[in-house]
């Protein structure tokens, strides 16, 4: 499922809903401690895991280059935001009767044409994820399904412009 954008006064709220099988301790883990993480986006790495804490994003480029993300909110086992550019990214968990809920929540001050390509990143990395949490591990980025979903997010992003 596609996440759903929200126009705001003075931004887009991007929303993303995963129900997982899983408990909240099982998916906290697999978001917030680098061995899981690097497995599902591995660009990031947990630097410094608290409120106004800092993550690096890495350019896996071969020259150690990385950019500090600040963590701007923190609640162990419920919430971990962070920046991202200009932007914000939020990651919220709650529990379900079957395991638990999963929100990214991406508040973006702008829609630019880099929006979808980032859009369908978060969405093939929570596809990742949810396969970690039940056992399968991608040993690559699954492009072919990202240029389905950029696709998608490209019409969903045209759609909310007009």
């Amino acid at each position: 499922m596609l996440a759903t954008i929200k126009k705001h006064s003075d931004c887009h709220v991007v929303t993303y809903k995963r129900p997982l099988p899983h408990s909240i301790d099982t998916v906290w883990k697999a978001i917030t401690t680098n061995e899981n993480l690097q497995k599902w986006m591995n660009n990031l790495e947990i630097i410094d895991l608290r409120q106004h804490g800092k993550i690096h994003f890495n350019m896996n480029d071969g020259t150690d280059t990385y950019e500090e993300i600040a963590i701007t909110d923190y609640a162990e086992k419920q919430v971990l935001e962070f920046e991202w550019g200009q932007d914000r990214v939020r990651f919220e968990l709650s529990p379900t009767d079957n395991g638990s809920l999963l929100r990214l929540i991406e508040t973006l001050q702008e829609l630019t044409d880099h929006t979808p390509k980032d859009l369908a990143g978060w969405h093939i990395c929570l596809d990742l994820l949810s396969d970690l949490l039940n056992g399968v591990e991608h040993q690559s980025f699954p492009m072919e399904n990202w240029q389905q979903r950029f696709n998608e997010y490209k019409k969903l992003i045209d759609d909310v412009r007009s």
